[in-house]
């Protein structure tokens, strides 16, 4: 994470010439749906393949917002969620701005098996969820609403602690599979989110993503609520690719 005495002992490490100019590739357009996590995998990619090089600094937000066409307001989430993992830190005063660290916050490499299959996880996730969400929306019961509704109060109150956050969120994902009243897909459920975990240990998790997260569960359980399955599903399937977007941009390797 990057703090004042972090700060302190990078600026003194940046480019006396000035910030190399990157591929354009670097800031392409986001789409709005996953605007948030599509920039975090965007620029944390960038950083992770050195194409924005360590002690670099990144374009003027203003003109940081019109390259990618997002609002400030979600640039300014993803800068912090990327600060927040160590991969970035801003500095204030004539010379100030958003640089790139230097050194990159060290990570234990997964295995080359995991690197392999990550997205095939990815994918596996994306089809029961999507199957859930369709389910629960249809069949839902006022008692599981209520539980889940507790579920999303608890995840709300740990978003600056990660363990507590995860098993909240598990249960969350697997409440809706209960929702269905399919044994089977409960099953399916836990199985994958036992694999994502597994990948999810390798990535930091600032509270900007877990809060950009929260937004999109209040969303799901707001149309499982009212038995709106298409939109369930299409709010899950943003859920599940925010996701995997953070994971591409911030998972050693991936």
């Amino acid at each position: 994470m990057s703090g004042a005495g972090r700060e302190g002992g990078l600026q003194g490490r940046l480019p006396a010439s000035g910030p190399l100019t990157p591929p354009e590739a670097v800031f392409a357009r986001v789409r709005s749906q996953t605007a948030f996590e599509e920039t975090v995998d965007q620029l944390g990619t960038a950083i992770k393949l050195g194409l924005l090089a360590p002690g670099s600094q990144l374009p003027p937000e203003r003109d940081l917002c019109a390259r990618l066409g997002i609002a400030r307001s979600t640039l300014r989430q993803a800068l912090t969620a990327l600060s927040q993992s160590g991969h970035v830190f801003a500095t204030r005063g004539r010379h100030g701005g958003t640089f790139v660290s230097d050194p990159q916050p060290p990570a234990d490499p997964p295995s080359a098996e995991m690197l392999a299959q990550w997205r095939q996880t990815c994918d596996q996730r994306l089809a029961v969820e999507l199957g859930v969400a369709v389910l629960a929306a249809e069949r839902a019961e006022r008692a599981d609403l209520e539980a889940l509704d507790e579920v999303a109060l608890a995840l709300e109150d740990a978003l600056e602690d990660f363990p507590a956050y995860r098993q909240a969120d598990i249960r969350l994902h697997v409440g809706l599979a209960e929702a269905t009243r399919s044994a089977r897909l409960v099953r399916e459920m836990t199985e994958v989110q036992g694999l994502m975990t597994d990948l999810i240990a390798y990535i930091a998790h600032p509270p900007e993503v877990l809060s950009s997260s929260n937004a999109q569960h209040r969303r799901l359980l707001a149309a499982v609520r009212e038995r709106d399955s298409m939109r369930a599903v299409q709010v899950m399937a943003e859920h599940l690719k925010g996701t995997e977007h953070v994971l591409a941009g911030l998972l050693p390797g991936g």
